[in-house]
């Protein structure tokens, strides 16, 4: 398990390669869940942990080179999408004041 502090000493490089290293063995590690070779399950967690903190630290230093699903430093963020117009609602139905028959059967034989 990597240390916060280790790791922001680390340079970006370091980082992303550290990066590149964890991801290989998390692909590794869920060949070996898969065929039943896996016998530390813990190792899983602590990698992809380990992966996350890279990723936030490399991410408030100044972003990831070729590791990131999204748009990184270099590239433009997204433009918002467009609002959708919909239909206004419709105002709730009133609801119908009826009696019941044996109300009303009761009331006039009285």
């Amino acid at each position: 398990m990597l240390k916060i502090d280790d790791i922001r000493a680390m340079t970006l490089d370091q980082i992303n390669d550290e990066v590149l290293k964890l991801k290989k063995e998390q692909f590794n590690l869920r060949f070996q869940r898969a065929t039943g070779q896996l016998e530390n399950t813990s190792r899983v967690r602590e990698v992809r942990r380990d992966i996350a903190r890279l990723k936030t630290i490399a991410q408030l230093k100044g972003g990831l080179k070729g590791v990131s699903h999204g748009a990184s430093a270099g590239e433009p963020a997204r433009a918002p999408k467009p609002e959708t117009k919909r239909a206004p609602k419709r105002a709730p139905k009133a609801a119908a004041k009826t009696k019941s028959k044996s109300k009303a059967a009761s009331k006039s034989k009285r």
